[in-house]
């Protein structure tokens, strides 16, 4: 009912009737060549005074006809757009794939006097005021895209644990063969294998593509053929992962049973 009351009071404040409302939803539908988006004056009474929860193309009218942002309107019927990459981290499925950019970020706005960037320090104290970067990521043309590395996914454990989440950067669209000195330094690629994702250490020539797995997951080579079998989607530049989570391990070597090992520590 308060939802309704608030869409109630924002029409009144905007001198629109139920008439106004329906004329400009039919247009809407007409352009947009749906029928569903048509809000009849009927349907309007029921959202403002019974309680009724409007439909998804009913939501998108009443944003536009009242020039409101459509995730503030969802979170009055308590649905949190901006949450939706948090709440996203309960889901974890067993194969690697691309996923959607967060709708919003909490960034820094101000740092404590004392904050010095040379050291190691607790963010959370460091940082005075924090805000929201809304929608920075959230563009389809931006040069980032997100991966998911399934929990299925154990190729290059333990330098990407599954159920890590890569930043990928879609500007890079072939493997580099550069120098680097260490295995952290070498590049990692997220590439589309047409029927699955991979995301790793790869080396490409004219005709072939190959995946090489971390020497400690066990897992064997891929190879791919040029250009039908896989696309580079990009480098990874970025990666956030939990540390010591039960599907970080094998199953013989889960936290729990570590727990009651009786090997003592030397």
């Amino acid at each position: 009912m308060e939802s309704g009351f608030r869409l109630r009071q924002i029409r009144e404040r905007l001198g629109l009737t139920y008439r106004d409302v329906e004329r400009s939803s039919m247009e809407l539908a007409a352009r947009r060549g749906r029928p569903d988006f048509i809000l009849h004056i009927s349907r309007l009474a029921d959202i403002e005074n019974h309680g009724v929860v409007p439909t998804i193309h009913k939501i998108y009218t009443l944003a536009a006809v009242y020039h409101l942002n459509p995730i503030q309107l969802l979170a009055w019927y308590d649905v949190p757009l901006n949450e939706l990459f948090a709440d996203g981290t309960l889901s974890r499925p067993p194969n690697t794939h691309l996923a959607a950019a967060p709708i919003s970020m909490r960034t820094p706005i101000r740092f404590d006097p004392a904050f010095d960037p040379r050291r190691t320090e607790l963010l959370s104290r460091m940082v005075q005021q924090w805000g929201r970067l809304e929608g920075a990521l959230d563009n389809e043309d931006s040069q980032y895209r997100y991966g998911y590395v399934g929990l299925a996914d154990r190729r290059m454990a333990p330098i990407l644990r599954p159920g890590s989440v890569v930043l990928v950067d879609a500007t890079t669209r072939a493997v580099e063969e550069e120098e680097w000195a260490t295995e952290y330094d070498r590049p990692l690629y997220f590439v589309d294998v047409r029927d699955g994702y991979r995301c790793g250490w790869f080396h490409q020539d004219r005709v072939r593509l190959t995946m090489q797995p971390h020497p400690l997951s066990h897992c064997a080579p891929e190879f791919w053929p040029l250009p039908q079998g896989a696309e580079v989607i990009g480098r990874v530049v970025g990666i956030v992962t939990r540390l010591n989570e039960p599907w970080n391990f094998p199953d013989a070597e889960a936290p729990a049973e570590r727990a009651y090992s009786s090997r003592k520590a030397l």
